[in-house]
């Protein structure tokens, strides 16, 4: 593990604690967004690097984290990274995971029961992980207490055929991540599938922004002046930024992800969102700025620090 922290900071009257479970070199730069192009990178390494990629290895840095928000007096958690002890044969880096999340999350004041909802912006293996834990050989809720939100059309398309098999009579990677993180979720009659938005309270709505996952998701954050939107996988890096074309490896429907990516930069742009991804190392947000078709990355925030 690297780089185990937390971070704090308030935009309105939402606090927000950034969980760091673990972050460093990830994937060579252009296999995680195959049609950057190398000139992108290099063109930008003055700010890429080190927090986003590390020329000498041409690699992407990530990082895997899940933000908690503090809003209306319940504890909301994004995304759950990717749990302990899962089979994950067609992903090395999470096969047989062991990470120390709990604890992270702890250190953040938080303890699994007093979680009131989690949120799974997309049924991908690093987002819902710690969804649920093992006691006894079985997989069960983390969080006893918490509803779960989890998109109605992720649940319906991994959902399909749970337990089925891949192409070689095994069970493929969609189905044991659906069978150990969200059946049991679902069994213990926590779960909350939405579909389109669905508001939290009066700071916090879930809207759909489909095309890396069929119901993949972003979560808007408005309060005394103050807006965000965590926008889980619309983003891998920030080269995205200026390419908003270019779909991550992990795209399920390229077309519907950059009209969704462009969409919600965009509106971030004309509205003062800042913008808060799933998987950016360094400061972990940003602001975007538009000059017609045209988007950059603007003021480097860190989450916990003064803006």
């Amino acid at each position: 593990m690297e780089n185990q922290s937390t971070q704090r900071t308030m935009l309105g009257d939402v606090e927000i604690v950034r969980v760091v479970e673990w972050q460093g070199g990830f994937a060579p730069a252009r296999h995680l967004v195959p049609d950057s192009g190398a000139e992108v990178w290099k063109d930008n390494e003055d700010w890429l690097a080190p927090d986003h990629w590390q020329p000498d290895s041409d690699t992407a840095v990530m990082a895997l984290q899940t933000w908690v928000l503090r809003s209306g007096g319940r504890t909301v958690l994004i995304d759950t990274g990717v749990g302990n002890g899962r089979e994950r044969p067609g992903m090395p880096q999470f096969h047989h995971w062991q990470g120390d999340f709990l604890g992270p999350l702890a250190r953040a004041g938080v303890r699994p029961e007093d979680v009131d909802i989690v949120v799974n912006t997309h049924i991908h293996a690093d987002h819902v992980g710690w969804n649920t834990r093992d006691v006894g050989g079985q997989w069960v809720p983390t969080f006893p207490n918490a509803q779960y939100l989890i998109p109605a059309a992720d649940d319906a398309h991994f959902g399909s055929a749970p337990g089925g098999a891949g192409g070689d009579g095994r069970p493929s990677d969609d189905d044991l991540v659906y069978a150990d993180s969200i059946a049991p979720v679902r069994r213990a009659g926590q779960a909350v599938l939405w579909d389109g938005d669905h508001r939290i309270d009066d700071h916090l709505t879930l809207e759909s922004a489909p095309g890396h996952t069929p119901g993949s998701s972003v979560m808007r954050l408005a309060s005394r002046g103050e807006r965000a939107v965590f926008v889980g996988d619309v983003l891998h890096s920030p080269v995205q930024i200026l390419r908003p074309a270019c779909n991550s490896c992990f795209c399920l429907d390229p077309e519907q992800a950059a009209a969704s990516r462009r969409r919600i930069l965009r509106r971030a742009a004309s509205e003062g969102e800042l913008v808060v991804p799933a998987h950016f190392a360094g400061t972990g947000a940003v602001e975007v700025h538009r000059d017609g078709e045209r988007l950059t990355p603007g003021r480097w925030l860190p989450v916990g620090g003064p803006r």
